[in-house]
């Protein structure tokens, strides 16, 4: 359960509870509205109070910002997901790869990170904050309610939530470090794939060379954007696409499954406690052997 607690100063005397609701404590205008109809969810000194009253100095403010108990079907038999950082608000974990974020009809694979978190936290509400490829592997941030989820999307592709890729690709890119700064948008010939387009989204993506290996290079890769298939999609436009990425280049027989593209490296500025996180991720070994 996730309380927040606000204690009434001086300076804050005199205001609604609802001013102070989405003002001191950050809650977004309907997270406020459906609050007011859960029993015993925004309390002044212990009691339920509307949010129309004003507080006095003294007074404390207690808010339930925990989801209810509903949502996605809790699978006994889910497999769980590897934990790589916990707390009241957001579960970090190691996605592994071949399976998609939600429920896909084009997989077929009934395991799904939604249903692996369903089972871990024991309730259905899912909350992603980043999304990873079927394909791809690595650290995924997920809120544990809709206020932690929005505070967090919030700190997306800032530098309180920076997030690199380790990656390998065919051939050694020139030069060995640099910016991809190519527009994005859909292909209308395909369900899924992108397209580079000049008319699409402005998308920008910095690159390094870290390791030279039998096929390729591994790269250091950091989205400053967040575009559905940016990092697959900007290597293939430099003439370097990822191994085994099917959809931009070929599959590879050492990678079934997978394209060789994995979220290594996390650093959040928790976006309720303000503690600054650091989390990694290891290389996946059938990356590791391809080096």
């Amino acid at each position: 359960m996730r309380l927040l607690t606000l204690h009434i100063t001086e300076e804050l005397a005199g205001r609604k509870v609802g001013h102070l609701l989405r003002g001191e404590l950050g809650l977004s205008y309907s997270l406020v509205k459906s609050l007011k109809w859960r029993e015993k969810a925004i309390l002044l000194n212990g009691e339920k109070v509307n949010t129309d009253v004003r507080v006095k100095a003294g007074d404390v403010l207690t808010v339930n910002v925990t989801d209810r108990a509903e949502g996605t079907a809790i699978d006994e038999t889910m497999p769980l997901p590897q934990v790589l950082w916990e707390d009241d608000d957001l579960l970090i974990i190691n996605k592994p790869s071949g399976i998609t974020v939600h429920a896909a009809a084009l997989t077929g694979n009934p395991v799904t990170v939604e249903k692996m978190v369903a089972r871990y936290l024991g309730v259905g509400t899912f909350h992603p904050v980043n999304r990873l490829d079927r394909g791809v592997s690595g650290v995924m941030v997920v809120a544990k309610s809709g206020h932690a989820h929005a505070r967090t999307m919030a700190l997306l592709h800032t530098e309180d939530f920076r997030r690199e890729y380790r990656a390998i690709c065919h051939g050694v890119p020139s030069p060995a470090a640099g910016e991809i700064d190519l527009p994005i948008g859909r292909d209308t010939t395909s369900a899924v794939k992108r397209k580079i387009d000049h008319e699409g989204q402005p998308s920008l993506t910095e690159y390094e060379v870290l390791q030279l290996c039998p096929e390729g290079a591994l790269l250091r890769l950091r989205p400053h954007t967040g575009r559905t298939h940016q990092l697959r999609l900007h290597m293939a436009a430099m003439g370097h696409p990822l191994l085994g990425d099917w959809l931009y280049g070929t599959e590879h027989p050492a990678l079934p499954h997978r394209v060789a593209l994995h979220s290594y490296e996390l650093w959040l500025t928790h976006p309720i406690t303000g503690e600054k996180l650091h989390i990694t991720a290891p290389l996946p070994q059938e990356m590791e052997q391809l080096l």
